[in-house]
Formats: structure tokens, sequence, C-alpha cells
């Protein structure tokens, strides 16, 4: 299978390209590489898919450097790509970032999402399946969260324009019969994991001495999801192409289906986790104690995340539960290695 995977140099994006390739796959990475984060992070990935100084050393990979909100940009990729699958993880990411540069969203996750929209239909793609976020069910406080579950409050702009990447999929789908798939991951964990995020965050600070910030006091919880989970769901959703729903009720509408070749579903390890619990694993592999600085709630984040993962099990026979003393082990470890510590 021929695959384009946007988001590549990402640390999803990283490990599905590695993954499809090892698969027999052969793969496109576009990513652009941009300063979000440390791009040597980025390139360190790449390097671990044979792609170093603008060569590629591996014949199933190939690298583009490229941002999807050029449109003339992604046209041509798709024009000379002959796609069976794209798979779209590219994205700007942050849900506090958001509310300081709100502009980058709507170019990447609007903008940029549209492109590959266009992409898909003008160039007979057999499935897209997209990244969205468990960040869309926003003020929601029924737990688990589920796809039937309506999300019309979300609480950050980040989680508004993954919302809009998911309706502007089913629209699409709908128009052009594309079949499309939207993955609403949970607090992604795992080695080569973003530096922005809690995990890379608390190891760095811990092993460096540095306090750690400590959200609301540490009354939250999270769904956390180890990477190797999020990968082996993405890869079996690949091969599940979907058709539209002939039962579905115009009257008492399901947000998860719908009468087009659309669907969602969470992957989550369907166990959220205390934050408290999930610093003292790290306190535990990292073998010394943080230094706590205990804080108000941020805005724009929410106190629990926990998804219902049945429809993604009825699917593909696969549910998330890797232990969290497992990821978080596996996690440090990577971080020591990769820090030189």
């Amino acid at each position: 299978m021929k695959t384009l995977v946007t988001g590549a140099a990402g640390f999803i994006g990283f490990h599905l390209c590695r993954r499809l390739i090892s698969d027999g796959h052969t793969v496109t990475g576009v990513d652009n590489l941009n300063d979000y984060y440390d791009p040597s992070l980025k390139t360190a990935r790449l390097s671990m898919l044979g792609y170093r100084d603008g060569v590629s050393a591996n014949e199933a990979f190939k690298f583009v450097r490229m941002d999807i909100a050029d449109a003339d940009a992604v046209d041509n990729l798709f024009e000379d790509g002959g796609y069976d699958v794209v798979v779209n993880l590219a994205a700007q990411a942050g849900v506090r970032y958001s509310i300081e540069n709100p502009r980058a969203y709507v170019k990447s996750n609007v903008d940029g999402f549209l492109n590959i929209l266009e992409g898909c239909r003008q160039y007979g793609i057999k499935h897209l399946v997209y990244a969205s976020s468990s960040s869309v069910y926003g003020l929601n406080s029924k737990v688990p969260f589920s796809e039937h579950d309506p999300i019309a409050h979300p609480v950050s702009l980040y989680a508004a324009t993954k919302k809009s990447g998911e309706l502007m999929a089913h629209a699409y789908s709908h128009l052009y019969g594309i079949p499309m798939t939207g993955l609403r991951f949970f607090t992604v964990y795992g080695p080569w994991g973003r530096p922005d995020m809690s995990p890379y965050l608390f190891a760095d600070a811990i092993t460096s001495g540095r306090p750690i910030k400590v959200f609301n006091n540490g009354e939250m919880m999270r769904d956390f999801t180890y990477i190797d989970d999020i990968i082996e769901a993405i890869v079996r959703v690949i091969d599940i192409v979907p058709k539209g729903n002939s039962e579905w009720d115009a009257e008492n509408p399901d947000p998860a289906t719908s009468p087009a070749p659309y669907r969602v579903y969470n992957i989550g390890n369907s166990s959220p986790v205390k934050l408290m619990d999930f610093i003292s694993e790290i306190e535990r592999s990292a073998g010394r104690e943080a230094i706590k600085e205990m804080l108000p709630m941020q805005p724009g984040d929410v106190t629990q995340t926990w998804a219902d993962c049945t429809e993604l099990a009825e699917a593909t026979g696969f549910t998330p539960s890797t232990p969290l003393r497992e990821g978080v082990e596996k996690t440090i470890e990577w971080f020591k290695t990769y820090k030189g510590i």
C-alpha cells in the first residue's frame, strides 16, 4: 500500500511511519519542521526512519518538507503521489499555546486540513484517516466520553479547530463519497514524545532538579495512552474502510456515524489516572522525587478525560491496554538515553 502520512516528523507520525515501513508499505512523509518545539527532535526522528541531510537511505520512505497550508504544494504532492491511503496527523498542537497564537491553529488545522480534503477529492484517495482529539469533548461531564455524545462546547481554540476538522471531513465524505475516519486521541505518551507534554516536561524537570508545575493543585485525571497502542489502533483502522450507516436516523442523529462513509473512534486506555499518581510513576522511574509547584487550573484545560473504546474494540478487535507503569518506564528509559543522562 502506498501511504501519505502528514506530520511525519511528529511524535505519532514518526511512530506510524516506522510501523508502516516495517509492515512492508511504501510511505511518503510530510512535515514542515516548524519550531513550535525543538526541531532537532524532529530531525532525530527522521534519522530513525533513514532520512538524513536531505537523503533517504530507506527506499520505502520518502520525505517531503512542506506546509500543508500551502495549497499549491499539497496539490502537487497528491498529483505526483498516486496514494492509496492518507493519514493526516499534521496539526498545530497544544491547548495552552492556542490561546497565545490562535491564527497558527486555523492555518494548520483548518486551512491545511481543507487542502488535504481537496487532495483526497481530486485524486481518488480510497481512505482518509485523520487525527482529532479528546479535547473535542470540552465541557462534557458524563464519563467515559463516547463517540455517541455531542461535542458542542469546546473550551479551547485547539479543540474548536479539531471539531471543525471533523465537521469538514463529514461534509466532504457526504458530498463526494470519500471514506473518512477520525481518531480522537487521549493523552498520548511514550518514547520520542513531545517536549511540551507533561511526561517530557516532568522528566526533564525532575532529572534536572527543577520544580514541576502541577495545575489545578493536582486534582486532574487523564486517560494516558501509550504510543504503541495508538499506532496499533491506527494501523487496524486504516484497513477498515467505513461505509454509510443505512440505519442512521436523521430525527435522532448519532454523532458517531452517518449515512456517508464516515466514522469517528476514541483511542484511549479507558483507565483514567490521577495526575499525582502519574507523577509518582515518573519519580519512581527517574529515581528522584519531584519538587512540586502547585498551581490553579489553566484556561482551556479540563479536569478529566476518559475514553469509552467500545466502538474501536468492536470495529478492530483491539483495545489499548498498556499498563501505566510499563509505559512510563519505557518512556523514562528513552528520555535518559536521548538526553545522555
